[in-house]
């Protein structure tokens, strides 16, 4: 098999690969990408068993069909410190050898037969879903995904479709982030996806994809991309639970002014006392610090008596980074009790800092 391909074509097809890899055991075939040509189109894959993509061109000259395997990391550094033009590639069985003028490489190759497979069953169920309402919740929920010392479930995303809305949803316990798609769906499931997928899917599909899953897998895919991802077995919390059903105040607050403010307290300390009084937001460091800051701005707020929040600055900065438009709202029922955070689709309900 041989082929000769441009530059800045296989570059990005060899980074796009990279988290796919087998990063801590070299000697794996999952430490490889699978090349191979078939009816002039190359098609390259990569996967560590618990995710894969594979991805495709009809951008190359002089290919002959077959298959081969080279270690993914050695070939990206290689190919990265070469000229910008094309680039010939050959495999002669036991080695693979890179050339572009008077520069040669030759890398191992491994049986391409071994190379763990994972295309798609045609079995699987398709997911009719704006593919692009998928990417911004998965976008605007992927801050609220737990960190790895949590249970397996919370370290991922839950996608939950019912007859009439499709909820994408993420919690680290102190937060919860709800997604509403209105869509109407002919199925009523849910699965989770691990947060290594959330973001690499973020990161490759752009434009329309096509969804699919069965009990252990969920399966993205267009004209230039296949992505698998083992989804996460567990039971996702019933985050409906945890939805205030009565807000006794809401308020509607610049998105700018807020961030400016956050950051100019959190800068001193992350944990920040908020308080919402008539026409006006302060903002305090917590008595516990001899150090101090306040700050505040006008408001069109309407309240008799003042009432204040203390929170993790995080948790509203990133909200605000995801919000669409000039305002938010936010909804406060009592200092002690969860509290909302609303912007068109997204909703986030924030545990406050109890003293």
């Amino acid at each position: 098999m041989k082929f000769d391909i441009i530059k800045g074509t296989l570059e990005t097809m060899l980074s796009s690969l990279q988290p796919f890899l087998e990063k801590k055991d070299a000697s794996q075939i999952t430490a490889h990408i699978l090349f191979t040509i078939k009816n002039e189109e190359l098609t390259l894959k990569a996967t560590d068993r618990e995710m894969g993509l594979l991805t495709r061109t009809k951008d190359l000259k002089n290919g002959t069909e077959g298959s081969f395997t080279c270690n993914g990391q050695k070939i990206l550094d290689i190919i990265r410190v070469l000229h910008p033009d094309d680039i010939n590639i050959e495999n002669n069985g036991d080695d693979v050898i890179i050339k572009q003028k008077r520069t040669k490489y030759k890398l191992q190759s491994f049986n391409p037969s071994q190379f763990p497979d994972f295309e798609q069953n045609p079995s699987l169920n398709e997911i009719n879903i704006n593919s692009q309402n998928v990417i911004t919740g998965l976008k605007q929920t992927a801050p609220a995904i737990a960190g790895a010392a949590h249970k397996a479930e919370l370290t991922g995303t839950l996608i939950d479709i019912k007859n009439s809305i499709i909820n994408i949803v993420a919690t680290d316990t102190k937060r919860l982030a709800i997604f509403k798609i209105n869509q109407n769906s002919d199925k009523n499931i849910s699965f989770i996806l691990p947060k290594r997928a959330v973001l690499e899917i973020q990161k490759i599909f752009n434009f329309d994809f096509k969804i699919a899953f069965d009990d252990t897998n969920f399966i993205a895919q267009n004209k230039d991309y296949y992505l698998f991802t083992k989804v996460i077995n567990g039971r996702f919390p019933d985050y409906e639970r945890i939805i205030p059903r009565d807000i006794n105040h809401k308020f509607k607050i610049n998105t700018e002014k807020m961030i400016e403010s956050l950051f100019q307290i959190s800068s001193l300390s992350k944990e920040v006392k908020i308080i919402f009084s008539e026409n006006q937001i302060g903002f305090e460091t917590l008595e516990h610090s001899s150090e101090e800051a306040t700050t505040s701005f006008e408001s069109d707020i309407k309240i008799e008596k003042p009432i204040a929040i203390t929170v993790d600055s995080k948790f509203l900065i990133e909200f605000l980074q995801q919000v669409r438009g000039d305002t938010f709202l936010i909804g406060i029922n009592e200092p002690t009790l969860p509290f909302t955070l609303e912007n068109e689709h997204l909703l986030t309900i924030v545990m406050p800092i109890i003293l």
